[in-house]
């Protein structure tokens, strides 16, 4: 079991856990909802918030909203 870290700055090589998804999203996002990857960088949402790009053991990567993931140990 992968312990979840809250309220803690999130930094590019960390690994974090999908919780959540806000949106809609492809199947092929969806199918992340509750697995573990890494943090590559960093992206700006379509307001003042920022988001992460987060790539997973099979290489796909894609970004969610903060508030999607949870940083683990």
């Amino acid at each position: 079991m992968v312990d979840c870290i809250v309220d803690k700055k999130m930094e590019i090589g960390q690994k974090v856990k999908v919780y959540r998804l806000r949106d809609r999203v492809s199947s092929d996002v969806a199918q992340r909802l509750g697995k573990v990857g890494t943090i590559k960088e960093y992206k700006m949402t379509d307001g003042s918030g920022v988001g992460v790009k987060v790539e997973f053991e099979d290489n796909f990567s894609t970004w969610f909203f903060e508030d999607e993931v949870k940083l683990v140990q």
